[in-house]
């Protein structure tokens, strides 16, 4: 006899079954015994007749053992029909039952949303708190929405593609988690802190559209809704405008709202854009909270922020000119405007470059940013340049870009969303770390694996590593 999932029973009403999962509650009623039991699709409540031969069993099972139960459907008496249960017309009649394994007893209850358990507590123990419906709801949201990206990029020509995990160190950006090469003593792979030179690489190499759905690290400061790594969709296009990957990604978000999340409504469409000054003069953030109501969790203001400064002042002297006082405001590898390309190129005026960045905005979060990229190797040679890089620093990090840039680039622009920070939004939950399955605390620790941790003395003189008392 196959398993039945607990949700399918409506459509076999009174006939013989099998299911298995959890046992979620046992009441015994002395002549009788309750089961509540759960699978990922939903709970039945199933009771245990005197007479029957699964008694004995049934008297010892406990919350969380894990069960196989052969019963029958039967309709529930009138008396006791619940219409506000998915389940709650039918109950199964327990007929035998298998122990396929027991259970301790858990460090909390499942059977609530668990907010009310301290976090680092349910970290801990995160394989029992993703058992509870509404972590496993994000879960299983997160894989739709993922599933539908993947559907919708492909119809549009988009290839997904891997890019490598072990990556060069560059100084752009956050800090870099570093990886030591065992084969070559001294020298360390990097983590990627994103895929950007690798997506521009791809670029280069003619595949035109390109996305993935990626792990990426940065060994940041902790913060409490950060993550030490996170997931993108990220994706790349060559020969657009900036209006081009707007248009596309605008397009995809509200399918996404439509098709995954009719109960949400898009407060308007198309997304406002509004200027990166505008937006801060105005609402004094360029992450602006647009909402109408900002206590209705079902409307999504989306709006573009663009038009950011390409540099910001370090003000290490009173002459904010200077070459080498400067810093990029999102990432160096961004495109000015055209009429500001000059500027950039004669590295004058530095304040008032404009890139061709832009942002999409949730409800006061930013869930993406891209831009349109230099494809040209002396304007990114002058960008390396303003930022302070000098002459041999810029070939040993960069050289690899700018070579490939001069084999004939072609125009092309991108954007990176914050796929978990989009999840958070669409799922109404406090944090990201409700829709990751397995999140570390904002100090980047994993309690239940308890990481980091020590590694052996044999392993670091593998590495070549001598650790300082």
């Amino acid at each position: 006899m196959s398993r039945i999932y607990i949700k399918d029973l409506q459509n076999h009403k009174g006939e013989e079954v099998k299911v298995s999962g959890w046992v979620d509650v046992r009441r015994d009623q002395g002549k009788l015994i309750f089961l509540d039991i759960r699978d990922i699709s939903g709970k039945i409540q199933s009771v245990v007749l005197p007479n029957a031969s699964a008694m004995e069993i049934a008297k010892s099972l406990r919350p969380e053992w894990v069960v196989e139960i052969l019963g029958k459907v039967n309709e529930r008496p009138e008396k006791n029909r619940n219409i506000e249960e998915e389940n709650g017309g039918i109950e199964l009649e327990v007929l035998s039952i298998t122990v396929l394994n027991e259970a301790e007893t858990p460090a909390f209850d499942m059977r609530s949303d668990g907010k009310e358990i301290g976090e680092e507590h349910r970290l801990e123990y995160r394989y029992l708190d993703l058992r509870r419906p509404r972590m496993y709801e994000n879960l299983k949201m997160r894989h739709r929405v993922a599933k539908f990206i993947r559907d919708f990029l492909d119809k549009e020509k988009f290839l997904e593609i891997e890019t490598p995990f072990l990556t060069k160190s560059t100084p752009e950006g956050a800090r870099d988690y570093i990886v030591p090469a065992r084969l070559y003593p001294g020298k360390f792979y990097a983590l990627p802190q994103s895929p950007q030179q690798y997506k521009q690489l791809l670029m280069i190499g003619g595949v035109e559209r390109y996305f993935q759905i990626v792990r990426c690290m940065r060994d940041e400061d902790t913060r409490g809704d950060r993550q030490p790594e996170f997931t993108q969709l990220d994706l790349e296009m060559s020969f657009v405008t900036q209006e081009d990957v707007m248009a596309l990604n605008e397009r995809l978000l509200i399918e996404i709202v439509t098709q995954l999340y009719p109960d949400k409504k898009i407060q308007t469409i198309p997304f406002p854009k509004i200027s990166y000054e505008e937006a801060v003069s105005k609402y004094g953030s360029d992450r602006p909270d647009m909402r109408d109501d900002k206590n209705n969790p079902d409307l999504l203001a989306f709006c573009w922020i663009t038009d950011f400064p390409f540099f910001e002042s370090t003000k290490t002297s009173d002459h904010n000119e200077a070459v080498g006082e400067w810093t990029f405001t999102h990432n160096p590898f961004s495109a000015a405007k055209q009429e500001n390309l000059e500027l950039l190129l004669r590295k004058k005026d530095i304040g008032k470059i404009i890139a061709q960045q832009y942002d999409i905005v949730l409800n006061g979060f930013e869930i993406g940013g891209g831009s349109i990229r230099n494809h040209n190797p002396e304007a990114l040679k002058a960008v390396f340049e303003i930022i302070g890089y000098g002459e041999d620093a810029i070939e040993e990090n960069f050289g690899h870009m700018l070579k490939a840039l001069a084999s004939g680039a072609p125009p092309h622009g991108g954007i990176a969303w914050g796929f978990d920070r989009l999840m958070m939004l669409l799922q109404n939950e406090p944090n990201i770390r409700e829709v990751i399955a397995f999140p570390k605390t904002g100090e980047g620790k994993d309690l239940m694996m308890n990481s980091p941790s020590e590694v052996s003395l044999k392993q670091l003189k593998e590495l070549g590593i001598e650790l300082s008392s």
